[in-house]
């Protein structure tokens, strides 16, 4: 099968596009034809090996030990191994696997559910890892309730843009904060405000909200607390920059060292496993019509090395996906 990989780590250059074996599912594992995979800054971070705390959690220090990239999916069930109940071949699915730029690909049976059924596939890769890193975020470290006020920062790309529509599912009164080009895309997704970081400084202390969310990745703890209710949650949701080491990780792990000394809950997030029970409750929001996915550019598997170059310039408008 084809299969986008990488030998060592680096930047997109280092991706080559190989025949390699085709996987065989063992206990609890489904084969997937691969339709479609979405692109997210995770795909960056393993490709480059950067922060290097990465290649110390064990996705290997010298040198990738998984050699294919890719993490959401979209596509047909092909096979399934022993201990499989919930799926047979010719289902269509959507979820995460390690290794999604490639024709196949093996993933474990909770982290997969049944697509929605009014999503091509495309806009299916759209939505795991992203959509549920913005669930989490807003409904569990969150805690959002109805008729608090919630400031999404970084509200038109792919984290961002889920959050705004889940909140405003759970009954927020939502205010997105993006770029101008992407005004218009947050007003659509249901935000009741739009702040436009180009002309005016969300944080500096004018307006307060129950919940922020900063999807965008660099502000200080002190600027995003100015935001915040006496009683507000904080939710850093990833993260650049802050040195090869520990990258975005170090504003995290400050939250959550100064969270106790004051009245606001500081919390980091990061979105490792993925299970079919967010899964499938995201799919009934979409099918409802609650969210949707928004999918900036497609690309050839062929050429992820441009798609990855496009999501880390830093304008895509929701998601970049890649067709296999």
């Amino acid at each position: 099968m084809k299969a986008m990989t990488h030998a060592t780590y680096g930047p997109p250059s280092v991706l080559r596009l190989e025949d390699i074996p085709r996987p065989v599912p063992g206990s609890g594992e489904v084969l997937v034809r691969i339709e479609a995979a979405g692109v997210d800054p995770g795909v960056w971070h393993l490709m480059a090996g950067m922060p290097y705390l990465i290649r110390a959690m064990g996705f290997g220090l010298r040198a990738p030990k998984d050699r294919v990239r890719g993490q959401d999916l979209a596509g047909r069930v092909e096979a399934v191994g022993p201990d499989v109940t919930r799926f047979a071949p010719g289902d269509e699915v959507y979820g995460t696997c390690d290794g999604s730029f490639a024709e196949y690909a093996c993933a474990k049976e909770e982290n997969l559910a049944r697509k929605p059924a009014n999503l091509t596939f495309e806009e299916a890769a759209a939505v795991p890892v992203s959509a549920v890193t913005a669930l989490q975020a807003v409904r569990n470290a969150g805690r959002l309730k109805a008729g608090q006020s919630v400031l999404v920062i970084g509200a038109g790309g792919g984290t961002g843009h889920f959050a705004v529509q889940l909140a405003k599912s759970f009954g927020a009164h939502v205010t997105g904060v993006c770029s101008t080009a992407k005004a218009d895309l947050v007003r659509s997704l249901g935000a009741d405000e739009v702040i436009d970081y180009t002309r005016e400084d969300a944080t500096d202390g004018t307006r307060r909200y129950d919940l922020v969310l900063d999807t965008a990745g660099n502000r200080p703890l002190p600027v995003l607390r100015r935001a915040l209710t006496p009683g507000g949650t904080l939710v850093i949701v990833g993260g650049e920059g802050g040195g090869d080491w520990i990258g975005g990780n170090g504003r995290q792990l400050r939250a959550l060292v100064l969270s106790p000394f004051t009245g606001q809950r500081l919390r980091g997030l990061a979105v490792m496993n993925l299970h079919h029970d967010d899964l499938s409750f995201l799919a009934e929001l979409i099918e409802a019509g609650t969210v949707r996915p928004v999918v900036d550019r497609t690309y050839p598997l062929a050429d992820v090395p441009e798609a990855i170059t496009y999501l880390m310039d830093g304008h895509v408008r929701g998601k970049v996906v890649v067709r296999i």
